[in-house]
This record gives structure tokens, C-alpha cells and sequence, in this order.
């Protein structure tokens, strides 16, 4: 598959996942409501600005992934920083979310580095976080595993200075 067919697909993936986000926060706000005594607990403004409240939309770019990571992160009680998970982003892959280590030993042994924040598949696999990708290449779901993957093992992706 392209490059081009490869983001394509991790901007629907992010796109099914906001959807699906939006849902959800408005499910659990309303949850309270359930057994409400009066029908004006649940006005449709309190509905339509829940479900505002919780789409939000990211630009599709090394930004807006660090920041949706951000989000998905604070959900899941994984510590970092914009700074930290940058500095570690150009350092690993300049920024590009479709680059492969081809040379190191990872590669040799036939699991090379992949994605933003060059993880192997056995650590996606194993940090992956609940509500991204499967997919090492998709942006969100690499940054995500891979700060998950760095706070298990350093405290931060923050304390992270060089190869991990």
C-alpha cells in the first residue's frame, strides 16, 4: 500500500474513533439522568452540548497527533509532555509516521522499528491503549503506545533522551 493510502486510512481510523469518543461522552454524561425524577433533568441543549463537548478535532499533522496523544493520555493516566514527546519524535523518526528502521538488530531479527516514535510490534502490541489503532504506522495509536511503553519502563517519555 502507498504512503498515501497508509495516512488516508490513519485519518478515517482517527475519524471513526472521534465519532465514537463523541458517543460515548455523551452517553456518560446523560448517565446521571437515568432515574431522574423529572423529564426537564434531560433539556436537548444539555444533550447537543455534551456531544460538542467532547468531539474535538486535531489537524491532521505532527500537532495534532501530539496533542490528540495528549488527550488520550490524560485519559488513561499516562504522564508526558508536548516538549518530551517531540524532542523524542525528531529524534526517532524527524517527524515522518511511515519511517522503518531497516538496519538496527530490531530489523535483523525481523522486527523492525516503525512509526513516529520507531516501536517495534511486540511493545505496540503490549502498550497499545484502549480507543486508538492496531495499526504501529497510525500516528495517535505510535505516540500513545510508545509514551505508555516509556512510563512503564522510565517514569515519562519525558525522561527519555535517547534510543529507548
Amino acid at each position: 500500500m502507498s504512503a498515501n493510502g497508509q495516512i488516508r486510512h490513519a485519518f478515517t481510523g482517527r475519524l471513526a474513533r472521534k465519532l465514537a469518543v463523541a458517543g460515548t461522552g455523551a452517553a456518560v454524561l446523560a448517565l446521571p439522568l437515568i432515574g431522574a425524577t423529572t423529564a426537564s433533568a434531560a433539556t436537548p441543549a444539555a444533550a447537543t452540548t455534551a456531544t460538542t463537548a467532547a468531539a474535538t478535532t486535531y489537524p491532521n499533522n505532527l500537532d495534532g497527533w501530539i496533542r490528540e496523544s495528549l488527550d488520550i493520555m490524560a485519559q488513561h493516566g499516562i504522564p508526558g509532555t508536548y516538549d518530551g514527546i517531540y524532542r523524542n519524535i525528531m529524534r526517532e523518526s524527524s517527524g515522518n509516521p511511515m519511517a522503518i528502521n531497516n538496519w538496527d538488530i530490531n530489523a535483523i531479527n525481523g522486527t523492525p522499528s516503525k512509526g513516529l516514535l520507531q516501536v517495534i510490534d511486540p511493545t505496540f502490541q503490549a502498550y497499545h491503549v484502549p480507543g486508538t489503532s492496531w495499526d504501529p504506522y497510525d500516528p495517535v495509536a505510535n505516540i500513545t503506545a510508545a509514551c505508555n511503553y516509556a512510563a512503564d519502563r522510565y517514569g515519562s517519555m519525558d525522561n527519555v533522551f535517547s534510543a529507548y
